[in-house]
């Protein structure tokens, strides 16, 4: 927390926090090959060893395909910026959520270069660097800079060793925020497909009010497990059955295209009212370190997942 605060004192304070998160960065991430740093926090967040020479669970697995299937294409798809000319090209524009202003320099973000319409503010080469703006009357636009500097600095593939994110150029991305007829943040449904094939949907669910997590098969089963950090109560996360968006077979179509490209990948997609908008590409949910319980729907997942 401290560390968080000091880099809005002034700069001064900014270059202490970044010097402070430098020293605890190559501490504690960047003097660590993968495979060691990878084996250390599987172990840490899973509550098992992390086998890379014969992997069997599921997240195992997507251990061993951070460091052995790295493809050019999944920096594409992994910049969200970059996505959208993809997406634009071969899935259809229609698709895309409203670009509003984009930038490579952080000092642009103030009230005159935005509308005065709800946006996203969001960094394209990350994970969880974002701002919801529904009234930018609102927003203190000094801090918001620091925190969009602050994330511009980032590598996110240090993290978690997600290889696609190292060579993103970062650029912040203002989106037009979603929102249905109710004045609510659709729902996000992740569509799961492994050996390109779809195999499960993992719905956010009311993600401003109740924020529920359900899981279903291709076929809209309900299936009754969690994929979650180890932190979360698990007993919470599932909200009341819902039925599949009217777009449904549509998501499902574009994401096992995209699947052909990897051995697994979640496509993201939101529904709003009827109107179907591309989310984004998710090459390891989770970093392969958020919990699947049970248990046995690792290893079942794991007997699936088809890797060379």
């Amino acid at each position: 927390m401290f560390l968080l605060d000091l880099k809005y004192k002034g700069k001064i304070g900014y270059f202490l926090s970044r010097m402070i998160y430098g020293v605890f960065r190559y501490l504690k991430y960047d003097r660590k090959d993968d495979e060691t740093y990878l084996t250390e926090l599987f172990k840490k967040r899973q509550g098992y060893p992390l086998n890379l020479e014969d992997p069997t669970s599921f997240n195992e697995k997507l251990q061993w395909l951070k460091i052995h299937e790295r493809k050019p294409i999944y920096t594409t798809f992994s910049d969200k910026y970059a996505l959208r000319e993809y997406v634009k090209e071969n899935i259809g524009e229609e698709l895309l959520i409203p670009l509003l202003y984009t930038t490579e320099n952080y000092n642009d973000i103030r009230p005159e270069n935005l509308p005065d319409v709800p946006f996203i503010l969001k960094t394209n080469h990350d994970s969880g660097s974002y701002k919801i703006v529904r009234d930018k009357t609102k927003v203190d636009w000094k801090k918001l800079r620091v925190d969009c500097k602050w994330w511009m600095s980032l590598n996110y593939y240090w993290f978690e060793r997600e290889w696609q994110y190292k060579n993103i150029v970062p650029r912040i991305i203002i989106e037009e925020l979603l929102v249905d007829k109710s004045g609510k943040i659709p729902n996000d449904y992740k569509i799961h497909c492994i050996n390109g094939e779809v195999e499960f949907i993992y719905v956010s669910i009311d993600r401003e009010g109740k924020n529920k997590r359900n899981i279903y098969d291709k076929n809209w089963n309900p299936l009754h497990f969690t994929w979650a950090s180890k932190s979360k109560d698990i007993s919470k996360l599932r909200g009341e059955e819902i039925l599949p968006p009217s777009t449904f077979d549509r998501m499902t179509t574009i994401a096992k295209e995209i699947a052909k490209q990897y051995a697994y990948v979640r496509v993201d997609f939101y529904d709003v009212d009827g109107k179907l908008y591309f989310g984004e590409i998710t090459q390891c949910h989770g970093g392969g370190f958020d919990q699947i319980l049970p248990i046995e729907w690792d290893y079942h997942f794991g007997r699936i997942l088809k890797i060379n």
